[in-house]
């Protein structure tokens, strides 16, 4: 969604930052806006096979009930980040929060497979508004300095604990009252934010201009393609006809929008953002070790299910350690981060998971909780909390600020892009196994390569740029 201006030089309306602003209450409103978002990413798992029984769905059937709300999450992300830029930031995120609420009701109240399918999708264009649109916000807001990296550190920590804390509500929701009211709760919630959001937020300055149309449409069509066929993919192999169709033609579209943007005055994706190493080593490692994440909760819930043959309640109550300790490591990573760099921190983090990776690549039916997955949770949780404000804070380090939602999607795009990937890719390395605990401890072994390519893209394009932009700042004083 390229802009043409109207004159030779780009005009802007509005005040950047009110001097009234009230930066608390903007954070406040922004995270728990997005706490809701990336709640419904994962609160769905440990509800699966109750939605399974109650509606009569087939195994593919129920995979679109996730996959929908992640295909057209992921395809609208980019157009999504650029309309804030556009139309306004605070318009647009009222307008997300609106449909996503809206959505929540409609998967609630659905009744069979076509209902709740669409209701997903549905949800997913309100996500790919709100999400880009709330760390925009967070940049636009706070000053460069401590207050950003608190608000981006806080901001990135909600997109870890917001995964992991799904499950622990999804199971609760599920086994104590039914699936449905983990998505009934997402109606006040987003009336309260609604509210909040007019009353509070910002009125940020917009680009005039008019959409381009060729650019909006290729990277939804070619983002909505890729993603159909990494999820056909998980569900049909990677050879079927389903898949490569897709995956074809979203290459294809996508070199078309990369050409375009490449001639665009003000494109919906600056391809100037990848020209910072760091940047481009934070989305690359943004999408593996999200992916690694995602599937980690999609197959750990299986195996808790199925295998030890725990309640959904039980199942979300045993990530409750790891929540609990992301958190508690979150809290100190601004103070962290002011010492060792965004950097250090995401390879520190990087590198945990992956030793709890490998330690659950020997699970079998034999060994017990304790044995088998106390460990490696905690670690998870101290890997997470290490990692993600820091990952989010690389990933938009250094933008323009006319620059600030296409950063912004850049980083959401990732992440989600990075969630399909991982249950799809990691579905595939399972499939040949002939038991449910083999394709799990499979799928661990491939997120356990996601991960070390995640670590080795770190240490060679995000951590000599961290350093170079400290090197800046400390000469600079």
């Amino acid at each position: 969604m390229t802009v043409t201006p109207d004159t030779a030089s780009t005009r802007t309306s509005g005040p950047v930052a009110p001097p009234t602003v009230h930066r608390t209450v903007v954070l406040a409103i922004v995270l728990v806006s997005y706490f809701m978002i990336v709640l419904d990413n994962s609160i769905i798992f440990t509800g699966l096979p109750e939605i399974q029984r109650g509606m009569d769905l087939s195994p593919t059937a129920l995979s679109w009930v996730q996959n929908a709300y992640t295909l057209v999450f992921g395809g609208l992300l980019l157009l999504g980040a650029r309309a804030g830029d556009l139309l306004g930031r605070q318009r647009v995120f009222v307008v997300g929060l609106a449909l996503f609420g809206l959505a929540s009701l409609l998967v609630g109240t659905a009744q069979n497979e076509a209902w709740i399918i669409a209701a997903r999708a549905f949800q997913g264009v309100g996500a790919a508004i709100v999400a880009p649109s709330s760390l925009s916000l967070i940049t636009a807001t706070f000053p460069a300095g401590p207050e950003r990296t608190r608000a981006v550190s806080l901001y990135g920590t909600t997109a870890g604990v917001g995964a992991s804390l799904g499950m622990v509500v999804g199971g609760a929701l599920a086994g104590l009252v039914s699936w449905r009211a983990g998505f009934f709760i997402n109606v006040p919630i987003a009336l309260v934010m609604i509210v909040l959001a007019v009353r509070y937020l910002p009125q940020i300055a917009t680009i005039r201009g008019h959409f381009d149309l060729p650019g909006a449409v290729t990277s939804t069509i070619g983002m909505g393609s890729l993603v159909y066929g990494i999820v056909n993919g998980g569900d049909l192999g990677w050879t079927a006809t389903a898949t490569l169709v897709p995956v074809a033609v979203g290459a294809v579209v996508l070199a078309v929008f990369v050409l375009n943007e490449w001639r665009a005055v003000h494109p919906i994706m600056p391809l100037r953002l990848f020209a910072d190493a760091g940047r481009s080593g934070a989305a690359v490692s943004r999408l593996l070790f999200a992916g690694t994440g995602i599937a980690f909760f999609f197959f750990t819930t299986q195996f808790l299910q199925g295998v030890y043959g725990w309640s959904a309640l039980q199942a979300g109550i045993a990530f409750l350690p790891m929540t609990l300790l992301q958190f508690a490591v979150s809290l100190f990573v601004p103070g962290l981060t002011r010492r060792f760099g965004n950097a250090v921190l995401v390879a520190g983090g990087i590198a945990i998971v992956l030793v709890a990776v490998l330690w659950l690549t020997r699970i079998t039916p034999d060994v017990g909780y304790l044995a088998g997955f106390a460990g490696p949770l905690v670690l998870f949780g101290i890997g997470q909390g290490l990692s993600f404000g820091p990952l989010t804070a690389a990933g938009i380090a250094g933008a323009p600020a006319e620059d600030a939602g296409a950063a912004s999607g850049l980083v959401n795009t990732a992440h989600q892009l990075g969630s399909t990937l991982g249950v799809a890719v990691l579905t595939a390395v399972g499939a040949a196994a002939a038991t449910l605990s083999g394709r799990v401890s499979d799928a661990y072994t491939g997120a356990a390569v996601m991960l070390v390519i995640a670590l080795v893209a770190t240490l060679a394009l995000v951590l000599p740029a961290d350093r170079r932009a400290r090197a800046r700042a400390a000469n600079g004083r």
